[in-house]
């Protein structure tokens, strides 16, 4: 054989794979120490093989020296489990209309099957896990949600009632703070504790921006069905600043339900939060190409006024 042959394949995709972890050791040494919120819904959470890949890459986090705080939802979940019960539920912008016998069943599937179950397959991929509930310890505090809808033909404003659908009043970090020095993982289900005891279902979304802000992390990931931003042209937005990403919101550019995702994004970034990023839960390890490739993945969002870029220099 030559010496000048080209290397066999299984050498081609070892040399890949070394360059890729060259490629991640700069991430890594940046952000030891530091604290991911993660989002984890959709399909990312709904189908087996993901679900284990997810669970495989937040152990890789805690790894490296990170310290991933996992908060989830469960909706399609709670639909089923409502069905089976034969509990009829709706839906106002969005928000499922909670009222006494439904949040208990909300509360039973978020903080019981689905948290058990990430906590489980951290833990079968090598990690140690703790589910708990935003009400343990008082972790998020609550209130009832207020919406509000203008009448078109008589143009008077009314008030939802969406029962228990709550938005956090305040997170308690001291409950998480001492997992960060640790080798345990916190799993959060959104469940809040309001002032008289009552118990409020809150949106995935909201309730990890929240506990980003308060924690301070160096990033907040949401895992969404989508790539992440995407402009007129239906092109990925790789970077964008506050000031920009409320820009495209007013140009329409963001709509639908792009719109509440970046304004969690936004209030985290604002709340002192580094960066916060949108990404397509569908693909594997996006956590992993997102936070230890130069060019990433998704959509970055960097507080106002801060030039959004990639490349030199890790995110």
């Amino acid at each position: 054989m030559s010496d000048t042959a080209e290397p066999a394949a299984p050498a081609t995709e070892f040399l890949a794979t070394a360059r890729t972890l060259s490629e991640a050791l700069p991430y890594m040494r940046r952000f030891a120490g530091q604290t991911f919120v993660i989002k984890y819904g959709g399909h990312a959470m709904g189908e087996e093989a993901l679900a284990d890949l997810f669970a495989r890459d937040i152990v890789l986090l805690k790894q490296v020296g990170i310290n991933p705080v996992v908060v989830h939802g469960g909706g399609p979940q709670i639909g089923a489990m409502l069905k089976r019960l034969k509990i009829k539920s709706d839906f106002i912008d969005g928000l499922r209309v909670t009222d006494k016998e439904t949040v208990e069943i909300v509360e039973m599937v978020l903080s019981g099957s689905i948290n058990k179950q990430i906590v489980s397959a951290i833990g079968r991929a090598g990690g140690i896990a703790i589910g708990l509930s935003g009400k343990d310890g008082s972790l998020i505090e609550a209130r009832r949600l207020q919406r509000r809808r203008r009448d078109p033909s008589s143009n008077i404003e009314k008030i939802l009632d969406l029962g228990f659908v709550g938005e956090p009043t305040r997170i308690n970090p001291e409950i998480l703070q001492p997992f960060a020095g640790s080798r345990v993982i916190p799993v959060i289900a959104p469940i809040g504790l309001g002032e008289g005891g009552d118990t409020y279902n809150i949106n995935a979304d909201t309730a990890a921006g929240a506990v980003a802000a308060a924690l301070k992390a160096s990033k907040l990931i949401m895992l969404t069905d989508v790539a992440g931003v995407l402009d007129q042209a239906k092109r990925l937005i790789q970077t964008l600043s506050a000031d920009q990403a409320e820009r495209l919101i007013a140009q329409g550019t963001i709509n639908g339900g792009m719109i509440p995702k970046v304004e969690t994004c936004l209030e985290a970034v604002a709340g002192g939060v580094a960066a916060a990023h949108i990404l397509d839960g569908r693909i594997p390890h996006v956590l992993l190409l997102e936070t230890f490739t130069e060019h990433g993945i998704g959509t970055m969002i960097t507080p106002r006024g801060a030039e959004p870029a990639r490349g030199a220099e890790p995110k």
